[in-house]
């Protein structure tokens, strides 16, 4: 998942600091979600599958389908 969420960040040419904004969170606390030392909240996961227009099974690994559901 975290993989997944880095990969998803440098595809669209985000930094850390771009997507904690938008999330409203600290640029620390983002990176230790993307690097794995902190859990993520599901209303956070829901927020970043909306932000990349993909499903939250995609970024944690359940499906390789980015597609979002319909």
């Amino acid at each position: 998942m975290y993989k997944r969420l880095k990969e998803l960040r440098i595809k669209n040419n985000l930094t850390q600091k771009d997507i904690s904004e938008k999330l409203e969170i600290s640029d620390l606390l983002y990176s230790d979600y993307e690097n794995g030392k902190k859990r993520i909240p599901i209303d956070i996961l829901s927020k970043l599958a909306k932000f990349y227009n993909t499903s939250i099974d995609f970024i944690v690994g359940d499906t390789d389908e980015i597609i979002r559901y319909k």
